[in-house]
């Protein structure tokens, strides 16, 4: 069962959070627009020109690998909020409430979803300045995706949250699992072009389908991208329902 108040109080609760730390907004839309402008337009200097038959520039080809980057470190640290509760002596309070489970998961995953979304939208408002246009449509099912490969990375984050006690893992979190997704992903270049060991990896990255579908509804019907939409879609919704019900079991063993 799950109980609206308890979403609701520790939604407000991130993002109240989220409003009173202005450096952490600053600090999370550095790394994308440094990636996008600082990497992107150096990388753009070696690739050739046009993406060959893709029709576009590099720096228009990486930027909804920038957005699910964004998503992507949101997301993920928002969930990992959990251990600094847990270092805190937080989450003991939190557990002991009346409350379900999964309402503690999905009021989390929730909240790293909210704040995840509005920086991404922070970063679509960019589009103009890569010559990239985009009707109302397509700016609200980017918007869409971003919200559920938001959910889906949030709950990601919140199982692995349950494996640690302390704020010392994490660099493991982020050499091990942030970066990784990141790179196999298809964010910075096609997966097509990868070497075959390399496909593989990506097709079990949970990232590669948020980012697959972010291409879907920027470049429309160019051809970018690697899977159906509807595949994208659908492996997101259903990782999402996995995470949520293992992070729940996982929360549910520290009674």
């Amino acid at each position: 069962m799950i109980e609206a108040n308890a979403v609701y109080v520790l939604v407000a609760r991130e993002f109240k959070k989220f409003i009173r730390e202005k450096s952490r907004l600053i600090s999370t839309l550095a790394r994308p627009l440094i990636w996008l402008f600082l990497v992107g337009g150096g990388m753009s200097r070696l690739v050739s020109p046009g993406m060959g038959v893709m029709g576009v520039s590099y720096m228009q080809f990486i930027f909804p690998g920038i957005l699910g980057m964004t998503i992507l470190f949101s997301s993920i640290f928002s969930s990992i909020s959990i251990i600094w509760d847990k270092e805190f002596g937080l989450m003991k309070e939190i557990l002991v409430a009346p409350v379900s489970r999964l309402s503690i998961v999905i009021g989390k995953a929730l909240s790293g979803t909210i704040v995840s979304v509005i920086q991404a939208i922070i970063i679509l408002g960019l589009f103009p300045f890569l010559g990239l246009r985009l009707g109302i449509f397509s700016i609200i099912e980017t918007i869409l995706v971003s919200t559920l490969l938001s959910f889906c990375i949030a709950s990601l984050g919140i199982v692995i949250a349950t494996f640690y006690e302390s704020f010392e893992s994490f660099s493991v979190i982020m050499n091990f699992v942030v970066m990784p997704m990141f790179f196999l992903s298809g964010a910075m270049y096609p997966v097509k072009m990868l070497p075959d060991i390399l496909k593989v990896l990506t097709r079990l990255n949970p990232f590669t389908y948020g980012i697959d579908a972010l291409k879907h509804t920027v470049f429309g019907g160019m051809g970018i991208f690697d899977f159906p939409l509807l595949v994208d879609v659908g492996v997101m919704v259903f990782l999402s329902v996995i995470f949520v019900l293992i992070a729940g079991v996982l929360f549910e063993r520290k009674k």
